[in-house]
This record gives structure tokens, sequence and C-alpha cells, in this order.
């Protein structure tokens, strides 16, 4: 049976991230970094592509979950006829950088509450993407048993428990009486290094429990929606990588935007636009070392002639992403083919610099100083999306068709250059004022001479369509949010985009994006259009729309990329930064917050 994924909850360290379903599977975990190939993969095939699994012997057992409050530690409780127990799952936060090369932890802790509970633990370890079956040996002693298992470079150990070996799985059957605890301990570690000591759990456990709650801590929002405010930037945390400042846009690959389709796309990278919008909502909430940490990734990743700029990168600043297919996995719900790495690395997309450059403006704006590289990176930047004023793109949306002047991508274009002349005039940095003034000039003249028809703004030039990233043009403060032009244009998008009260991105059905098939309403989309209400005027609508798209949410506050209202269930890769950061600004302009262009 395949598992819904609002039925999934995330644990990370803030290197990788696993996904544990309801029923107690872990069913994706790439080790030891997010975008490594996975131990465990149930999510894209079924068991035999990985999984471990901790659940009572007790089918008809009832389950109810939640986080260990402002954490990523996982309780879920059991109720059987035989008693009550909890599982408290977690991923260690380390610090040292050292230590993360050597080892990664997923501690799976079982606690008698109440009578006695039997559990059933079947593990099947498949390394890289399912293509290499592990040789496994039993160590350890009668009282500390011992499971090691190792392919290429690759290894984990298990602890706690004796399992035993059928076919090409591991079980056991444990019980556990009220007050007791059985603790379940699996290590990664690089197969030519010796095996790791075991886990000092309960030092582990506080410790991380600590970490987040203290990082939580620190986050405030006086709304109506601040809880979903901290979990939404908990998961932005969650999705960056403690070394490199990378901020991964999702920690999957593959789940489907259209279920049984060919949209599964790897989304276990950095896209600039994505980390530059995130770091933003983290900006607003006071994490300005977050932000100065994220620069510094940028310069590595850039680094080198403008010209080769890429619209994403790996965790450590990559650059060679290559696509292909794992025709091994059949896919989320049978959705083919499953992809690693991602295409659209080589695209052009023209709105990317001018994220990256709005976002570090707002940086300076909020106190980042200037280091010796910052600036001149800023510089090069502006050069080149000045080189490639005329060039048409992608588009924010990645398409597969035609390269077209998308509106969106033109108006950041000019955002580009409108954040260069403000360093200039409002803090006394260098640069050719005057071209860029001049260039901004002629954006704006070129946007409102062709990317508005019938009133209101257009997806492209030369078409009367709409995209949900028009959405956004106030978000820049290139236009007020009832600028006539802008409220025409939500009108049209009310008109075209909306199923079932929510957003699309755009009309699949005009063919621009190259792809057979659709999608879903995007949910940053829709958190846009209460962004948009909230700072027009209509805040009863944006209330309303607010409430309803936080009820998408699961049961631990996690957000896919996209929702499918007539299933009534979440589609796309997941937890999906672009959805939680949207949640976040539409909050922040429901309490107010979000009144001025970033």
């Amino acid at each position: 049976m395949v598992t819904l994924i609002e039925d999934l909850a995330l644990l990370s360290n803030c290197r990788t991230a696993a996904l544990v379903s309801r029923e107690g599977d872990v069913e994706w975990l790439c080790l030891p970094r997010l975008d490594s190939p996975s131990v465990f993969a149930a999510l894209l095939g079924d068991a035999d592509a990985g999984v471990w699994r901790l659940r009572p012997a007790d089918a008809a057992a009832r389950v109810e979950r939640h986080y260990d409050g402002d954490t990523f530690i996982l309780v879920t409780r059991w109720e059987t006829a035989t008693g009550v127990a909890e599982v408290h799952d977690f991923m260690p936060v380390g610090l040292d950088q050292r230590a993360a090369i050597d080892r990664t932890d997923l501690v799976r802790r079982v606690i008698g509450v109440s009578g006695t509970v039997d559990f059933d633990v079947d593990l099947r370890l498949r390394f890289d993407y399912a293509r290499a079956l592990p040789w496994v040996r039993q160590t350890g002693r009668t009282g500390t048993p011992e499971l090691i298992a190792m392919a290429g470079p690759d290894a984990v150990v298990l602890r706690g428990v004796r399992l035993h070996a059928e076919g090409h799985r591991h079980h056991a059957r444990v019980r556990v009486d009220a007050g007791e605890r059985i603790e379940l301990a699996l290590t990664w570690f690089p197969s030519f290094r010796p095996v790791p000591d075991a886990l000092d759990t309960d030092a582990a456990l506080g410790s991380t429990r600590t970490w987040w709650q203290a990082w939580a801590d620190r986050i405030e929002h006086g709304g109506s929606h601040s809880a979903e405010v901290v979990r939404s930037l908990l998961v932005l945390r969650a999705l960056t990588n403690h070394d490199t400042g990378g901020i991964a846009a999702a920690a999957t690959t593959s789940l489907p935007e259209d279920f049984g389709g060919v949209r599964n796309w790897d989304y276990r990278f950095v896209w600039l636009r994505d980390a530059a919008l995130t770091l933003e909502a983290l900006l607003e909430h006071g994490f300005l070392r977050l932000a100065e940490h994220w620069r510094t990734w940028l310069l590595r990743a850039v680094a080198g002639d403008p010209a080769d700029l890429q619209i994403m990168y790996g965790l450590a600043g990559e650059r060679n992403l290559p696509e292909h297919e794992l025709p091994q996995l059949p896919g989320y719900a049978d959705s083919r083919p499953v992809r690693v790495g991602n295409g659209a690395a080589l695209q052009y997309q023209a709105d990317v610099v001018g994220e990256v450059i709005v976002t570090l403006s707002a940086g300076r704006q909020a106190g980042l100083t200037e280091s010796s590289f910052s600036w001149p990176l800023e510089k090069q930047l502006v050069r080149y999306a000045a080189a490639q004023f005329d060039r048409p793109d992608n588009g924010i949306w990645e398409i597969r068709g035609e390269p077209q002047h998308f509106t969106h991508s033109r108006v950041m274009m000019w955002a580009t250059f409108d954040r260069a002349v403000r360093a200039v005039e409002e803090h006394g940095l260098d640069g050719p004022v005057r071209h860029w003034r001049a260039l901004r000039q002629r954006a704006r003249d070129e946007i409102d001479a062709h990317g508005v028809a019938n009133g209101h703004f257009v997806q492209y030039y030369g078409t009367e369509e709409v995209d949900a990233s028009l959405l956004l043009l106030p978000q820049v403060g290139y236009c007020a949010p009832d600028d006539p032009r802008m409220l025409a244009t939500v009108a049209r998008i009310e008109q075209t985009l909306i199923r079932d009260g929510l957003v699309l991105r755009y009309r699949t059905g005009s063919g621009v994006d190259g792809l057979p098939g659709g999608d879903h309403p995007f949910l940053a989309c829709s958190f846009w259009l209460v962004e948009q209400y909230a700072t027009s005027g209509r805040t009863q609508d944006a209330e309303a729309l607010m409430q309803r798209l936080c009820s998408f949410a699961n049961d631990v506050g996690l957000l896919s990329e996209e929702y499918d209202p007539v299933g009534n269930r979440q589609v796309g890769n997941f937890p999906q930064a672009f959805s939680h950061l949207a949640l976040v600004r539409a909050a922040d302009a429901l309490a107010g917050v979000g009144h001025r262009p970033r």
C-alpha cells in the first residue's frame, strides 16, 4: 500500500533527513547527506527498496503522534489491546563537523507506558537507491548485539536488539513492559573506517532537544498563526546544511506533481531562488548569522566567471548535477521515472540574480555587514544580469518549452538594478550608478509596454495568459498591491487559475511548459494570494484562505509542494521549503509585518 505523503514525518540532523510514516516505517533516508544515495527508499517503490519498520505486532493498534515541543524529535504513541507504548525517533544534531564525516545516527527508543506491548522490527537495508544489496554480519555479545552491513563506500551498524535473517531482511519481535525502555540505534559510517562506538543516547537526546528548542525560542511572531510560523521556520532550518550553509528545496526526489505521470524531479539541491527567499524569511525573524553563512556559501558556489552562473547547486556548491533515471525504482504510486540530479540546473532563469540581489540587499538593511568579497560579488552578478538583458529565459517554473520573456523574470531584472542603485545611494557603496539607473528605467519601460495586456500583467510578452508568479510583483516593490494593473491581474488569476479555491501556477493546457500531463494547485501560490489579499485590503478573504491552507498541513505541521483538493491529499516533494516560506510571509502580512516590499 502506498503511504500518503501527508502521513510522513520529518527527522533531521541538519545534514540529512529521514521520513517516517504513521505506520512506523522509515521509508526514506539518504546517508550521510540529504543528496547522498538512499539506504531506505520504500517511498519510491516498496519494502524491498529499503525500509526500517518498528510498530506493534497488534495490527489493530491505534496511533497518534507529535513532535516533542519545537523540535524534530517524533513521539509516536501506540495503544494496543494489551498496553500502551511510545516510540521516540530522532537524529542527533552533532555540531562537530569532523564527527559528521565519521558517523550519522538515527535512534528509535521504545518506552513502555502501561501494560505490555509486543513490537515487530523489520530491517531491509538497500544501499545506493536499492542497487546494492549489502553484505551483513552479526557481531557484538549476547547483551550488546550488533548487526553490521556494508556495500561499497557505505556501512551501517544497528545496535539494541538481536535480529534474525530471513532472505534479504532481518527481523525480531521485542516486548516492552510499563516503565521499560528498548533502544535501537542505527549508525552510518564510511565502510573503510572502524565501526564507531555506541552512542550515548541519553546525552544525544538531551542535547538535540535543547538545540532545537533554543533555536525555536528565538522566533518572535505575534500573529494568529504563530505555531505554523514556528514550525515552518524549523523546517527551513532542517533543510539548511549545518556545515555548508546550503539550503535544500525539499528532502526528497521524485514525489510526483501528477500521480502516475512524468513530472517527478529531484529537489535535494540548492536553488538560488528558493534559498534566497528562505534567507529572507529567516532574516525577517532575526536569524542574521544564517544569512552570513549562506552568503559565504554563495561566494563559493558562484566563484569564477559569472557567465557560468547556475540556477542551482549541490549542498556544498557542486556544479555537476546530471539528471538521470533509476529504472530499478518503480516510483511513488507508479509515477515513473524516478530521477536523481536535475537537468534544470543548466537552464537560464533570468529572475535568479534578482532574487539573490534582493536578499543580499535585505541582509544589508537588516544589519549584515559587508565583507571583503560581498559587494564585489554583487557587482559581478549585476554586471552579468546587464549582459543578459535581452535574453529570453525558462522562467521561475523551469519551463522545458521554448524560452520566453516572462514578465516575472523581467521584473526581477528590474529589481536587480533597483537594489544596485539603492546600494550606492543609500549605503555609499561604489558602482556605475548612472548606468544602473538607466538599465532600471529601461526595464520598467519595457515591462510597462510589453508585460501588460487589457489592463493586467501577463505571463510573458505576447500572450494574454497570466501565471501565479505575477503575485510576486508587489513583494519586490515594482508596484503597489493596490495598483490597478495588479488588481486586474488578481481578478484574471481568480478567473483562470483558481481550482477548488486554490491557485495553479499557470495553465498547463497552454502548452508553454513543453510537458505532458498537468499538476495540482501549488501551495506557495495560494499563500502568495493570501499576502496579496492582506496587503490590498481584502483581509477577510486573506484570513479565510490562510485558514484553509494551514488546514492542509499534516498532523505534525508539514506541507508538500502541491495539494489535490479533490483527493484531499498532499502532492509533490516533501517537506517543501517554498511552501513553508510562503506560509511565513503570508502570516507576516496578516500580522501587519509584510506591508513593505522585500
